[in-house]
């Protein structure tokens, strides 16, 4: 292939790269005048006849795309010894993994380049194909004629028509990027598995990091300290490891990310309802809501229980009409998986996710692994006044308390406590809300641990 000086009208330049299955080239379209990108078939391909056709079909899907978020191509052809090649537009700016070598990019940046791929992905669904391998190395940067950059997806060697997608039987993708779905034989998949790459490559460009592996992904505030809890959310969401959770596709995530990269960009009141805390939406999903009090908590009357009586606080009267005393996880605060005593009780559960709700109850769970304190200590409840941390010491427990006001439901209490006795004996996390000043002392003192 060095030999080679020319491609029918194209002359070669500079090797650009090499993949799995071939070679592209910079080479420049004399009769245009213009720079080209060629991508050859590698010799030790040449003999077989299905790597021969998935080269060509990548041409086709690129060619039907149709988009100029997607790299075009402009002719197909084939070599004096049989390989075939396609033609493609060049993209000078290189691509997203050159970008991010350095480092992480400013938040409104990457995620203004994490919607372009996006929109790109999105592109190759109208057009019924799915990428199965969006990674910041196959996501090019193009001069454009109005300034600045054009995002291109490229590299479409694993993509398969939505059609045959859902059908898969061989694992592709590369670790980190690769939804679970996506990573064993047999799994079949929709255009969801590219969101969950979108994802990952979003988190990669704010945090300089390549997630971990699915369900097991770092929360990229851990990272980039000070990220905005709604920028959490959206990667997060896009990378969850149920599909059905995720965002429902390409263009939701393109949409949301620039709302969160526009220059004038604010909270928007129904959002901060809604995501009142991290902790609110991921509670909700493993069936923990958060707790909420009166203006002016009456003295605790009621005990209540979960229901292996391992757990157990007194509550006002009032709060005691619904109990869920099945337990949590303890993974909704970023500690160890587990399944763990816990209840949550409260006037009306049917209304809990809507913190604008009148609703009024507390959560308290155990947590026997991991490092709860911290896991409080990076909770946040946008749209809240943080009134700061204090610390708490009882006749039986001592602790962090860290209190938020002016919440669209009212004021919010956070604690984890430990014994007082020490010894290293399992930690409570308890979660208070109140319309009116945090007074949650006395519900903290009557935390109990059961046999």
């Amino acid at each position: 292939m060095h030999s080679v000086e020319r491609i029918g009208r194209y002359r070669l330049e500079r090797r650009l790269g090499s993949g799995a299955f071939g070679t592209v080239w910079l080479a420049h379209d004399d009769e245009l005048q213009a720079p080209v990108a060629v991508k050859v078939l590698a010799d030790n391909w040449s003999h077989r006849l299905d790597v021969r056709e998935r080269f060509l079909a990548e041409a086709r899907m690129l060619r039907r795309t149709g988009s100029q978020r997607v790299v075009q191509v402009f002719d197909i052809g084939e070599l004096p010894d049989g390989r075939p090649y396609f033609v493609m537009e060049y993209a000078d700016g290189g691509t997203l993994a050159e970008l991010v070598a350095d480092g992480p990019l400013p938040v409104a940046e990457a995620l203004r380049l994490t919607a372009s791929a996006a929109r790109g992905a999105a592109a190759l669904h109208e057009a019924g194909i799915v990428h199965r391998d969006i990674k910041p190395s196959n996501v090019l940067l193009c001069s454009s004629s109005a300034g600045g950059s054009r995002v291109l997806l490229a590299d479409l060697g694993l993509a398969k028509s939505l059609a045959q997608a859902s059908g898969l039987t061989q694992a592709a993708g590369s670790a980190g990027y690769r939804p679970p779905e996506q990573a064993e034989a047999g799994a079949g998949i929709d255009a969801r598995a590219d969101v969950y790459s979108l994802g990952a490559l979003g988190y990669h460009l704010v945090t300089g990091t390549v997630p971990g592996e699915p369900g097991r992904v770092v929360r990229p505030d851990r990272l980039r300290p000070g990220l905005d809890p709604e920028v959490r959310r959206a990667l997060m969401r896009a990378l969850e490891p149920d599909r059905g959770r995720r965002w429902p596709g390409a263009q939701a995530l393109a949409e949301e990310l620039e709302r969160l990269s526009a220059p004038g960009y604010r909270r928007r009141p129904r959002r901060r309802a809604l995501a009142l805390t991290g902790v609110l939406a991921v509670l909700a999903a493993v069936t923990v809501p958060l707790a909420l009090t009166q203006r002016s908590a009456p003295a605790p009357e009621v005990r209540v229980a979960d229901s292996t009586g391992r757990v157990m606080a007194e509550v006002p009267r009032a709060w005691d009409r619904q109990l869920r005393d099945s337990g949590w996880d303890p993974q909704a605060l970023g500690l160890p998986s587990g399944h763990e005593p816990g209840f949550v009780v409260a006037d009306d559960l049917a209304k809990w996710q809507n913190p604008r709700a009148d609703v009024n109850g507390v959560f308290v769970g155990l947590s026997g692994r991991g490092n709860l304190t911290a896991a409080v200590n990076a909770l946040s409840h946008p749209g809240c006044r943080y009134d700061g941390a204090r610390a708490y010491d009882g006749s039986l427990w001592h602790g962090r308390v860290r209190t938020w006001s002016d919440c669209p439901g009212g004021s919010v209490t956070e604690a984890a406590l430990a014994s007082a006795k020490g010894g290293g004996q399992p930690r409570v996390y308890v979660q208070i809300r109140e319309h009116g000043p945090a007074g949650a002392d006395r519900l903290l003192a009557s935390v109990r641990l059961g046999k």
